[in-house]
């Protein structure tokens, strides 16, 4: 099941499990849309894979299947991607 980070690696921002800001990669590295479009060039810094939209899950059924609680945050923050 897909792990909905509640933070953008970047810039800490909070997004929430209803978030139309946040994007993924295929690992489910976890960034805001900002952060994603302006620095790291819609390329995840961690695989290189690009970033795109991620899932809303339906409120119901966060109650059985709850996002992740667990802040990942990159030491340095994000360095542009030429």
């Amino acid at each position: 099941m897909l792990e909905l980070k509640p933070n953008c690696e970047c810039c800490n921002k909070d997004l929430p499990p209803s978030s139309n800001e946040a994007v993924i990669c295929s690992f489910e590295c976890t960034f805001c849309k900002p952060c994603a479009e302006s620095i790291l060039n819609n390329k995840c810094p961690n695989c290189g894979g690009n970033l795109v939209a991620r899932p809303i899950r339906p409120k119901k059924e966060l109650i059985n299947n709850p996002a992740s609680t667990i802040r990942v945050i990159k030491e340095n923050g994000c360095k542009k991607i030429a």
